[in-house]
């Protein structure tokens, strides 16, 4: 499965251009064993440089930068889920339609994309003031991203609730939630996805190769349990969320995921999403009027 028809980056990565808009990227690209130009994706510093690449060359973000081991977003994958959302919505256009971003993290990516390709506003939510912090110096430091407000949750236990006001309405919300159950879950991820990096090498220890805070991995109950908290916690903003949306990574809790909807008397809708190796989908749900 391809990436979506309007993602910018469907076709290989074009580096002699990144590396004209971005002298910055050029020592991390070398060829691989194929012979074609590219960059080692187990370097975090590499990964960076080379968002920042993605960014300047097509979204026109002059100045982005993330805290030392926080996650680092993979662009084409994000830039999938704002334009299948887009879909979803009907492809709408402009400021009008606003978006809720639960846990938007230090990188700001989807207001990042959503706002450049559609102009969208946005409601970005953390639970970390570090990341809303530098989410914030990257909207003062790019003019060009407008209607983006930033609003902290207190309670980590809410989603909604503390963020979304009572009487307020947004076309969706959009979610990448924390993926793990605990930090030792986490490190055998990270492990198992640094070895089908470097196939052929031994890889002993395992490091954050993408970053990652602990807020940004690990939740109680990992995936699965935020996203039926989510669900739970949606009734109540039934009239506030026109589509609630979330990611979900793990293929295998989608079956308890859509029975809990049914149950909870939502419509559902799941989109299939597919980047090189990697399968992920969006659930979508709306509560019937």
């Amino acid at each position: 499965m391809p990436l979506h028809p309007r993602n910018k980056h469907k076709d290989k990565y074009d580096f002699p251009e990144l590396i004209r808009v971005f002298p910055s990227l050029k020592p991390f690209v070398k060829p691989n064993k194929f012979g074609n130009d590219s960059i080692d994706f187990s370097n975090q510093q590499a990964v960076k440089t080379l968002n920042q690449a993605l960014l300047k060359s097509y979204y026109q973000i002059d100045q982005w930068d993330i805290p030392s081991q926080y996650l680092i977003p993979p662009i084409p994958g994000r830039s999938d889920y704002i334009h299948h959302l887009a879909d979803l919505l009907g492809e709408p256009m402009g400021s009008e339609t606003k978006i809720l971003d639960i846990g938007t993290g230090s990188s700001l990516i989807y207001p990042i994309i959503g706002n450049r390709d559609y102009g969208w506003s946005f409601i970005a939510t953390d639970i970390g003031p570090t990341s809303l912090e530098n989410a914030h110096t990257i909207i003062e430091d790019n003019k060009k991203l407008k209607n983006i407000e930033l609003r902290y949750q207190k309670n980590q236990r809410d989603i909604f609730l503390g963020v979304l006001n009572s009487k307020e309405y947004v076309d969706a919300c959009i979610c990448n939630p924390p993926f793990h159950a605990s930090h030792e879950e986490a490190q055998k991820g990270t492990l198992r996805k640094m070895r089908n990096l470097n196939k052929g090498k031994k890889i002993k220890k395992a490091e954050l190769n993408f970053g990652g805070q602990s807020n940004e991995l690990i939740t109680e109950g990992g995936e699965k349990q935020f996203i039926f908290n989510m669900i739970k916690q949606s009734k109540r903003f039934a009239k506030n969320v026109g589509w609630f949306t979330t990611l979900v990574s793990k293929e295998s809790i989608v079956p308890a995921i859509k029975s809990s909807l049914v149950h909870h008397g939502a419509k559902v809708h799941i989109i299939e999403m597919e980047q090189g190796n990697k399968k992920s989908r969006i659930v979508a749900w709306k509560f019937k009027s």
